[in-house]
This record gives structure tokens, sequence and C-alpha cells, in this order.
């Protein structure tokens, strides 16, 4: 076999045997496959897809590239994954949640896709906050703690870890075969006893469609039963970002405010209905009244600190926590042009405006700016008058924050305050 003859496959529409799909993830992890030949395969992918039989040979073989962890524990393994969205922070907030259930969580987690943050680049807005400890510490902090999101090692699915890097600088980011065996290899060579996807449509997620974010679900979680996984998907509302801010350390900022209390709305209630169906598959009852308790408590708070800790942040994180996440040097308030109400927010559009102002990457090389990003971010159906706040930009030069304002304005659209749209929009398993 070569990774000439699979590309060719699918340039061609064929399928790619099984045989092929593993010797291919193989390649990937040994660097039998060369970077040109890897974007080459995510293209073909991203165009001709994959038949069912081809994405579970494709997820399988990508798990079995490097090492399987397993867990001796006196309490279920689980986590939860998102296919990420705008201003998407959930993992934070739901991690130290679960933590206080009964479960334990290790939370293999990505940085920033496309437009989309990612939740290792936000904890890398705390100081010291190591993604990459390795897998005996990562053992000790899950015992100990309940919850660690780090990254994959080295051996954890290596072949993925090579064509994330690749799929997000080639514009194959938006492939469900490819993104399900993302995920999904991942998650399984977690050693997962049930998991919990939350599914993103909208404008700011990549399934901008239900039917879309429907198939995507039903490929994640058909792949993940298949595999053995118990695992169930919620489809959620992206078409305004989850919350009203929008950059690493910004979210950090917003998500410590859910956990010692001081903010309530969707942040919170999509972390709890996530956790819900989590402890559900994992049968643990009464999950909602339990998540409640660990974010009232103060207990789910303290579980995050201790996690900071354990991974290198400060120890006094969760009691002055914005005494340690940077700020940006340059503020600048976005104001409308017109009056109207906000009838829709193109999500994708802002995603890209932190992304230009250095919050995302848009070469695998490119170093993010932890401080920028937008905050106050004007919410669908708000009426707004000549003058009013958009947004506040945050950024690191007066230049930059100037093209951001104009990118922010153009993003927001007036018209007739639309329907309300559930946060949990449908539920699969």
């Amino acid at each position: 076999m070569d990774a000439r003859t699979v590309i060719a496959h699918l340039r061609r529409g064929e399928d790619p045997s099984p045989k092929e799909l593993a010797w291919f993830a193989q390649g990937l992890a040994d660097g039998q496959v060369s970077a040109a030949q890897a974007g080459a395969f995510a293209m073909g992918v991203c165009l001709r897809g994959l038949n069912e039989a081809g994405r579970v040979a494709l997820t399988l073989a990508m798990r079995d590239s490097g090492h399987l962890l397993d867990w001796d524990l006196d309490g279920p393994v689980v986590d939860k994954h998102s296919t990420g969205g705008v201003g998407d922070c959930v993992s934070l907030v739901l991690a130290p949640m679960l933590a206080c259930c009964g479960v334990y969580v290790p939370m293999i987690s990505g940085r920033g896709l496309g437009h989309t943050g990612g939740t290792l680049d936000k904890l890398e807005a705390i100081p010291g906050y190591s993604v990459s400890p390795d897998e005996d510490r990562m053992r000790q902090i899950v015992g100990e703690v309940g919850c660690a999101i780090v990254s994959a090692s080295a051996d954890i699915a290596p072949a993925d870890k090579r064509l994330y890097a690749i799929r997000d600088i080639s514009a194959t980011v938006e492939s469900l075969d490819l993104i399900t065996a993302s995920i999904l290899s991942k998650k399984l060579a977690a050693g997962l006893q049930s998991l919990v996807l939350d599914v993103k449509c909208g404008s700011g997620a990549f399934m901008k469609t239900v039917d879309d974010a429907r198939a995507l679900a039903q490929a994640l979680v058909g792949t993940a039963n298949a595999a053995g996984c118990p695992t169930s998907a919620l489809i959620t509302d992206m078409s305004q970002p989850l919350v009203p801010s929008l950059g690493n350390a910004l979210e950090v900022d917003l998500c410590m405010e859910v956990l010692t209390g001081a903010r309530q709305g969707p942040l919170r209630q999509l972390s709890i209905d996530l956790g819900v169906e989590l402890l559900k598959t994992a049968g643990i009852a009464d999950g909602a009244a339990k998540l409640e308790q660990a974010l009232d408590s103060g207990a789910a708070a303290e579980r995050f600190g201790k996690m900071v800790y354990e991974l290198g942040g400060p120890l006094s994180f969760t009691e002055d926590w914005r005494r340690f996440l940077p700020e940006a040097p340059v503020i600048q308030e976005v104001t409308a042009v017109d009056a109207g109400t906000v009838a829709s927010i193109d999500g994708e559009a802002l995603g890209l405006v932190v992304v230009d102002l250095g919050g995302g990457r848009r070469v695998e090389t490119d170093v993010v700016n932890p401080a920028v990003g937008l905050t106050e971010v004007v919410r669908v159906g708000t009426r707004v008058e000549k003058g009013q706040p958009l947004a506040r930009v945050h950024a690191a030069r007066e230049g930059q924050a100037d093209r951001a304002a104009a990118a922010v304005r153009a993003a927001i659209h007036y018209g007739e305050a639309p329907k309300d749209v559930p946060l949990v929009i449908e539920r699969v398993a």
C-alpha cells in the first residue's frame, strides 16, 4: 500500500478499504505519509466523503495509531465534546461540575480550529497552566481532583494530531467524516465509559443547518456506539455566540463568573443540560439537582481551582482570577451607526474577527495572543439606538481595533426580531 493509491481512490470517488485507511492512519502517525499527501487526503475526504464503514474504519484506525488508556477508578469515566462554536466555553464549566457528581473526567481537548476557539488555548491564558502533563501525572490529577482538561499526548491518537493541524490550514475543517474521526479517535483512546456530544448548529458553527447538524450527530453517535462507548448527542443553537465574550482570557473570565455564581444565562444552562445527559448515560440519577448544587455551593469552582493548580497554574486563581489573566492594551467600544433590532449575527464572522486580532491561528505556527477578543457582544433580539454599544474590542494595537470594529458592525444585522430558538434543539441517541 502507499498514500498515492489511497488518494487516487478518493479522487475517483471510490471508497478506500478498511485496510487502506488503517495503513494511511498509521502512515500519518509514523511519518510515512507526507504533509502534502495528508492535505490531499483531507481534501479528498472533504470533497468525496466516506461511506459508513469507511468512517468507522478511519475512526478506529486513528484511535489505534497510538496508546489506549484504561482506568481503575471508583466511578464512571466520562467526557463531553463540542463540535465547535463561537463563545463556546462549556468545557471549563462542565468538567469541574461533573467531578463533583461522582464521575471522573479525563477531558482531552483541542486548540482553535478555523473560526472557533480552542479549549486548550483558553486554558493557556492562565499563567503556568500546562496542557501537556505526562500520562502518570494526568492519571494522578484525574484520580485526586476528578477532572483534568489536557491535550492528547504524543502517543494518544497521533494520526489525528497530525491531521488536525493540517485540516485547520487546508480549508478541510467542515467534513463530517473528518470531524467524526478526529473527535472520536481521541475520545475512544481515552478509555471512556460514556460520552455526550454537543453538536453546534447555526452561523457560528461548522454545521449551519439543523439537517447538517443532525447528520453529524448521527454519524458521531453511531460510530461511537459501534465502537462500544455509550454515547448520545444534543444539537444546540449557535445562531449567535453562546456567551458575550469571545477570546481566550476573556472567555476564562466569563467562565469564572459562572462557576462562582456571579452570572446566570445560556452557558450555565447548557452546561447543566449536557451534564444531565451525560450523567443519565452513566447511570446517575438526579443529575440536574447534583449539578446545580455543585455550582451553587461553590464546589465546582473549588474543583476548577484545584485542577488549575495541579496543572501548574496559580494556587489562588479562583479567589482573584482577574489579577492573573492578561489584558489587551487597547479597548475600543463598537457603537451602532443606525438604530434597529438585532435580527441576526454572523457568528463565524465574529470568530474570524478574534482570529484577525491574534486570538487564533491563520497558519499552524502562529502564536496566539490570549488577551485579545470581544466582550459585551449584543444579543439577537436587542433593540439598539444609534450610538449605543454593540460590543467592545480588545486589541493589541489601535489599527487592529479599528478594523475589528468595522467587521463587528458588518456581522450584526437589523430587522424584525426572530422567533426564539431553543438552546437545545434536538437529542440524538
